[in-house]
């Protein structure tokens, strides 16, 4: 679905429907671009099989990490979590490309609504995620992870994908309004990654963690992800903050941050 899709005709809806047309329209196109190229997503499922394969093993034989279980258990959500992060925190990349290619600046003289021009890209991130989810959920499987397959938690865990993937795609985006090259850009994300990912709960319990890191990453909204991907998508698993609280910390982060980058957005073509 091209930008075209995001004119309206003497026909098309209006209000509502228009606006969720137009966010639609936006993450269609992403799906056109994965379907065209799916080789990114082989490719992207390298790592995070090799966490759970590799990391995964070898740590599980380390006595000190008091995991109250299986280590491999405790490390699935985590990986995934940082495979929605890895994914989306470089969804920026696609802005500024799209902005050389002149693309954006026909999303600019669109009649779309900044806001749904961001929250469209959000969505469109989340599909890669959901793509991810599925390849860590069958490696998990084969490690013979104790993956809780009830419809509600598999639901719950599609809405934290969806959820952190347009927090950290949105978030990405603002900083491509920042730098606005390619090479500022990659230069940006990759320092950001590693610090949000060890921060966290990821891999490693917060009982384990000094008082200042602790702190760091209760304020770390991958923490919040990861905490309630335990919660759901492991049989018997439980929430360190509360399932309402992972949820709404996300939801808050994602509103703050799309009201942000709808202000931001028409500076990358400037």
């Amino acid at each position: 679905m091209s930008t075209l899709a995001l004119q309206q005709s003497p026909g098309s809806p209006s209000g509502a429907g228009a606006y969720l047309t137009q966010m639609l329209a936006v993450a269609a196109a992403e799906a056109v671009k994965l379907r065209n190229d799916p080789v990114e997503l082989v490719s992207r499922s390298v790592q995070p099989i090799l966490w759970l394969v590799l990391f995964g093993q070898v740590m599980a034989h380390v006595r000190g990490l008091a995991t109250g279980g299986s280590y491999i258990d405790f490390l699935a959500p985590g990986i995934l979590a940082q495979s929605v992060l890895f994914v989306a925190i470089f969804y920026g990349l696609s802005a500024i490309w799209e902005r050389d290619l002149g693309v954006l600046h026909r999303y600019m003289v669109s009649p779309a609504p900044r806001s749904a021009l961001v929250i469209g890209k959000a969505l469109a991130s989340s599909i890669r995620g959901i793509c991810q989810s599925i390849v860590i959920y069958l490696c998990a499987a084969l490690l013979g992870v104790r993956l809780s397959l009830q419809p509600a938690h598999m639901l719950g865990v599609l809405m934290l994908i969806v959820l952190a993937s347009a927090l950290f795609s949105t978030f990405s985006l603002i900083i491509a309004c920042i730098v606005k090259t390619l090479e500022r850009f990659m230069g940006v994300g990759q320092f950001l990654t590693m610090p949000i990912f060890f921060a966290s709960n990821a891999i490693y319990p917060l009982a384990m963690m000094p008082a200042w890191l602790k702190a760091i990453s209760r304020a770390n909204p991958l923490s919040y992800e990861v905490d309630g991907l335990r919660s759901l998508m492991l049989a018997g698993g439980q929430s360190q903050f509360g399932l309402g609280v992972d949820y709404s910390v996300l939801l808050a982060i994602i509103a703050a941050l799309v009201v942000a980058a709808t202000r931001m957005y028409p500076r990358l073509t400037q």
